[in-house]
């Protein structure tokens, strides 16, 4: 498949508000990206040509945001309409081997919807992990420092080197992951041993750090992971926030000719599996 055939989903509803960054880093790679409402998915309230289906695309991304005010929990609104009417829908897009991505609120959507971490089955029934209140109990902004655990799983970070830090700014107030505490040593142990954790927060010497290198107290350092499978990833920080390098922190004492920011591999890395794969 070529890259300019690969069409893109950028799902949005009310309060989701990182939509244009998200689409602006596909269509700068000539990919296909169209935004497209949750109503036209699910055929609600909306004309016939406006209605849209899952499987007219390869890549779904779930952008960042307030999604429905995040009321009662981050992102548990948004999941909760997905799921009552996209289950079965998400489940063969994903065992398609079609690619999933959230970002900050979208990661919170995934974890609510069950699509992460998701061990053992596609989707789960009820969420197995939550992304909580900061430990700071406030909006944590700023730029975060990554480190890629990944060994090659994920879809969307293969083009980083494993162990390689990279930046990008966080912008959140529910962003620590955690497991029920009873649940929490063995869901680490699973994480770890199926390869399924792409980011952790660590501090400029590449070390893991606590506050407030790790903005939220996340278990782990943990900023972003993936399904078994590897093609449903999610992420805490922002990384088409930092598709180029002038918006970097700091860029002018780095090098300024070098117009490539750390986001852009991210979304580089899944065109190139989806122009390969299908």
């Amino acid at each position: 498949m070529r890259i300019k055939d690969i069409r893109v989903c950028i799902l949005r509803i009310e309060g989701t508000n990182c939509e244009q960054e998200t689409f602006d880093s596909f269509k700068r790679l000539g990919a296909s990206p169209e935004f497209v409402h949750l109503k036209q998915l699910t055929s609600s309230d909306v004309r016939e040509q406006e209605r849209r289906k899952l499987s007219d695309y390869q890549i779904l991304m779930l952008p960042g945001g307030f999604s429905s005010g995040d009321y009662i929990r981050a992102g548990a609104i948004f999941a909760s309409r997905m799921k009552s009417k996209l289950e079965n829908q998400l489940v063969e897009f994903v065992e398609s081997g079609y690619s999933i991505g959230g970002i900050c609120n979208g990661f919170q959507v995934l974890v609510e919807l069950g699509l992460l971490p998701a061990f053992g089955k596609t989707i789960s029934k009820f969420p197995e992990a939550v992304l909580t209140t900061n430990e700071s109990d406030r909006f944590e902004c700023r730029p975060a420092l990554l480190k890629h655990e990944n060994t090659g799983k994920c879809v969307f970070t293969k083009k980083i080197p494993k162990e390689n830090v990279m930046i990008a700014p966080c912008a959140h107030a529910e962003g620590k992951f955690l497991f029920p505490s009873e649940k929490e040593k063995e869901g680490l142990k699973q994480l770890i041993e199926n390869d399924q954790i792409v980011f952790r927060y660590v501090d400029r010497n590449g070390d893991y750090a606590g506050y407030p290198w790790n903005p939220n107290g996340s278990l782990y350092n943990i900023a972003g992971i993936c399904n078994e499978e590897g093609n449903v990833f999610g992420m805490m920080p922002h990384p088409e926030r930092v598709f180029y390098r002038f918006t970097h922190p700091d860029w002018m004492r780095e090098n300024e000719h070098d117009w490539v920011g750390d986001g852009k591999a991210v979304f580089e890395s899944v065109l190139e599996y989806t122009a390969s794969k299908f």
